[in-house]
């Protein structure tokens, strides 16, 4: 069908840049960093306009830590593998008490999503084991997929590494199912990342959060905003998804626990995306 405004065509996704796309930077978008005294970064791509907005491009292709942000990975392997046959995979309780409480308990895969269980997440790793994760990281070729000694823990202790502008695309591929997975295992994540959702309106994400050596803060996903457009052939107005994806990421010393960082991150996500009129 032919819609006034259309789709854009499935296209190879960028890896590392947005070379082939258009490219506007908003050095405005600064004010709202350092209202919150930190140092980051943020890449909007607009899936119909074919667009990608940034702020602090050069931190946009700098690779960090994906910290919890790779259980969204983490859960694809998972699913693919069968080693989890759907999101209602238990894993019990070890036992262990820790600082947070939501995770003391048995999760499904689900939950364990929603609030970021490192423990479930790393049982998980060890059950997917080493060979399977390394070639799915070759095959997405996630950041510098590298994994090292230690197969629960590489995403968390910077062996692993990734820049937003691979995040924006590891995402774009994702919500197209274009990545190297079923369409049912892409489509089991995609629900699981869903935070919110309004008549129009539904935004995904998955957080993260590595404090070692300091605090570094991540936020990544998608907004599907539904626009009501005229079908050329049936004069009918028709409901048509329009997707941006996203990549936040900012830094403060270690030193900074006074703060609430969680609730910054959300914020300044939520800043970023009312400047781009996509906000709600």
């Amino acid at each position: 069908m032919k819609y006034l405004l259309r789709l854009s065509p499935l296209f190879l996704l960028f890896a590392a840049s947005c070379t082939d796309v258009r490219i506007k930077e908003h050095p405005e978008w600064k004010s709202y960093f350092d209202a919150e005294k930190v140092d980051g970064c943020f890449e909007l791509y607009d899936n119909n306009k074919e667009i990608a907005h940034y702020y602090n491009r050069e931190r946009c292709a700098q690779r960090f830590s994906p910290a919890s942000t790779f259980k969204i990975f983490n859960s694809l392997v998972g699913l693919e593998t069968a080693v989890a046959p759907d999101e209602q995979l238990v894993i019990k309780w070890d036992g262990i008490k820790r600082w947070n409480e939501d995770w003391n308990k048995d999760l499904t895969m689900a939950q364990a999503f929603k609030v970021s269980a490192l423990p479930y997440y790393q049982e998980l790793a060890r059950r997917i084991g080493r060979e399977k994760m390394q070639h799915y990281l070759d095959t997405v070729k996630y950041g510098n997929m590298e994994i090292g000694d230690s197969v629960d823990a590489f995403w968390i202790n910077h062996r692993l590494r990734i820049s937003a502008d691979e995040q924006v695309g590891f995402i774009k591929r994702l919500y197209h199912t274009e990545l190297p997975f079923s369409e049912r295992t892409q489509r089991i994540v995609r629900g699981m990342m869903l935070q919110k959702e309004a008549p129009n309106y539904k935004l995904y994400y998955k957080t993260g959060w590595n404090n070692s050596g300091g605090n570094l803060l991540w936020i990544v996903g998608y907004v599907e905003k539904s626009e009501e457009l005229k079908n050329v052939e049936t004069g009918k107005l028709e409901q048509i998804p329009h997707p941006y994806f996203f990549a936040l990421n900012f830094s403060t010393s270690a030193a900074d626990t006074a703060r609430d960082l969680k609730a910054i991150r959300l914020q300044l996500l939520q800043q970023l995306l009312d400047a781009n009129d996509i906000g709600h």
